[in-house]
């Protein structure tokens, strides 16, 4: 599974643009009076405030090379304050032979730079923001996960633990072990280095195949097929 194309809202559309372009320094892609894009390796991230109603955040990753974490930490660093949890700036995820650091945005957003050991590749060159791989994680937040998880795999996008789906977990959705992942989960749960707890909010998820899935204004799921 890939994200082609993560398409986020925000309320502060000119600083977060300068956050990542010149920040950050990813490189601008696209743009116009009410949107702009940015180069995530092979992903595509797009931020709109069109019809944008108070103020949003959402979690999502990048993935990172598999030997860079240490290098990518020091880099982010230099760049943007890294978020704690129990006074640690980074989690090893030991289940998932990964480990990953964490940030946030101006508009509230908890990013998440992750190193993947088993599907990541390796690199050569000194770490920069052309390092990273791709979008690796989007939290897809709705009212009912369980109904939802069985629309995903009406499109066999399935648990990657073959566990059921619940309001309570955070499930990790994916249709192969490429370290690509929709984190499926309802309100109300906190997220991992920050005090903000998932909340609906609209957003468009374009991946590979021609399936483009998400939430619309009326915090209602979708998922559509595009030629």
């Amino acid at each position: 599974m890939e994200i082609k194309l993560l398409t986020l809202q925000t309320n502060k559309l000119e600083v977060m643009k300068e956050f990542y372009t010149q920040q950050l320094g990813f490189s601008l892609c696209g743009e116009g009076p009410n949107h702009f894009r940015i180069q995530v390796g092979k992903s595509i991230l797009e931020f709109t405030n069109d019809k944008v109603a108070g103020e949003l955040y959402y979690h999502f990753a990048f993935n990172i090379p598999s030997n860079q974490f240490q290098e990518a930490k020091e880099w982010l660093k230099g760049k943007t304050t890294l978020l704690l949890e129990d006074g640690e700036d980074e989690a090893d995820f030991s289940f998932w032979h990964a480990h990953a650091c964490y940030f946030e945005d101006p508009a509230g957003n908890i990013v998440e730079l992750i190193a993947r050991y088993k599907q990541n590749p390796n690199s050569e060159s000194s770490f920069s923001v052309k390092s990273i791989l791709n979008i690796s994680e989007i939290g897809l937040i709705v009212k009912d996960a369980p109904m939802v998880g069985e629309q995903l795999k009406e499109i066999n996008i399935f648990d990657s633990d073959n566990d059921p789906v619940t309001n309570s977990s955070l499930n990790f959705m994916q249709d192969n072990n490429d370290g690509v992942f929709i984190i499926l989960t309802s309100v109300d749960r906190r997220w991992l280095f920050s005090e903000k707890k998932s909340k609906i909010f609209p957003l468009k998820i374009m991946l590979d195949k021609q399936l483009l899935v998400g939430v619309n204004d009326k915090h209602e799921f979708f998922i559509k097929r595009v030629d």
